[in-house]
């Protein structure tokens, strides 16, 4: 008699987090951190939902279960923050979001007793701080990256203030966004379990719009206004947190105030930062060596060890220092502008500007091209419309070579992919 090996439900999730454009690479952690947020069986019935939004009837036809129970369903793991429910043009719609930033913050955004977050906290820590892969795919493949630095707006000044567009606003964000909570840092929440965190503010972990709707709605995030949210930034600029958003310039749905001891984001640029895991302001420090007298307030400041202190090659002075610093790894957040006392730092623009793209689904569009995985989202998209023309570019940037794929990439992005997205109303 043949025997079948019936599948598990957590493989079948893991494949189906894959189809996300940054990607969650297999392990026994994350298997671990799997069983520990999602039942057996709630694992193979979220690996059948699509990437994109979704009403309940779509989930009961994946799932082959009557209405009123496939709803109950997904509304318990809306409860637990696994899924989002989102109101949309008075629709009631689900969204299944990333590992991060997605479900894996949201389980540490709050204290909670149904899961033992210390226990959880040391299986994320093994997976993102020792384990590398998961890290590597979310940070440092490809051009377009999953977060952006805003910069400090209170260091610009002159021309260069008159130049800072609106989305590279922290504050201007929270002024137009039409819902905005408040919970519990994922990243200094997991290293305080780890006996490692510091003693920056752990509620001041920014949502926006509908998903923080989702989260205040189910108690991960607590509601505030605009003018609490902007009380929060000058907290978290005071103090010298880098504020680490989503990398879109329309409907930025997180702001996390990053510092640079527990913080993913962070600690990813210090340990890939010639791979540009994070896209950087319009704008960087520029040292005016008169002003300086080699504090090291600023290389103190730096989250991600971009200035450090040189000799100043004084012949009367042959011990003073000045400091130094290194462009190609600099965020240009403005810490360090903010941290000296002595205007020996200001802020330029950058000869380039960095390309930030239009909305999450240009940049899910963009950083698919860049990995290798667009058919996932050309198959599984509502937002796009043209799906026959997406997979024939697609089989056109496959069959092409390595040079000429990175150029039709480049060609999409700036040309088809935003003119598309901005027709169907994405």
């Amino acid at each position: 008699m043949a025997h079948h090996t019936v599948r598990s439900g957590y493989v079948d999730l893991v494949e189906r987090l894959n189809r996300f454009p940054q990607g969650a690479p297999p392990s026994e952690l994350l298997d671990g951190i799997l069983r520990m947020l999602f039942s057996e069986e709630e694992a193979r019935l979220v690996a059948l939902l699509p990437i994109r939004p979704f009403d309940a009837g779509k989930a009961a036809r994946a799932w082959k279960l009557p209405l009123t129970r496939a709803r109950k369903i997904l509304d318990t793991l809306a409860s637990r923050a696994i899924l989002l429910d989102l109101e949309v043009h008075g629709r009631q719609l689900y969204l299944l979001p990333p590992p991060m930033a997605g479900f894996f913050e949201f389980s540490m955004m709050r204290l909670r007793g149904d899961i033992d977050q210390k226990a959880l906290s040391e299986l994320f820590y093994q997976y993102l701080n020792v384990e590398e892969d998961f890290i590597k795919a979310l940070f440092a493949t490809g051009e377009t990256q999953l977060g952006r630095v805003f910069v400090h707006e209170g260091v610009l000044a002159g021309e260069t203030a008159l130049r800072v567009l609106d989305y590279e606003r922290a504050s201007e964000v929270i002024r137009t966004a039409p819902h905005m909570g408040v919970g519990i840092c994922y990243c200094r929440h997991k290293m305080e379990h780890m006996g490692r965190a510091c003693d920056n503010p752990l509620e001041i972990c920014m949502t926006f719009g509908n998903a923080a709707a989702s989260l205040i709605k189910h108690g991960f995030a607590r509601r505030v206004d605009t003018v609490e949210g902007l009380d929060l930034l000058q907290l978290a600029r005071e103090r010298r947190l880098v504020q680490f958003g989503e990398n879109v310039r329309q409907g930025v749905a997180f702001i996390c105030n990053c510092c640079g001891c527990c913080c993913e984001a962070m600690l990813a640029a210090q340990r890939f930062g010639l791979l540009h895991p994070i896209h950087t302001t319009n704008y960087i420090p520029e040292n005016h060596a008169e002003r300086c007298n080699g504090c090291g307030k600023c290389v103190a400041a730096c989250p991600v060890e971009a200035m450090t202190l040189v000799t100043a090659n004084d012949p009367d002075k042959p011990r003073k220092k000045k400091a130094k610093l290194d462009e190609e790894i600099c965020l240009g957040c403005g810490v360090c502008a903010a941290a000296c006392d002595r205007g020996g730092i200001s802020m330029k623009g950058r000869a380039e500007r960095v390309i930030t793209p239009l909305n999450s689904s240009h940049r899910a569009v963009t950083m698919a091209i860049e990995r290798g995985t667009l058919q996932h989202l050309i198959f599984d998209n509502q937002a796009l419309r043209s799906h026959r023309a997406m997979a024939a570019i697609l089989g056109v940037i496959l069959s092409l070579p390595p040079i000429k794929q990175a150029m039709a990439s480049r060609q999409i992005k700036s040309r088809y992919v935003e003119s598309l997205i901005r027709r169907a109303g994405a």
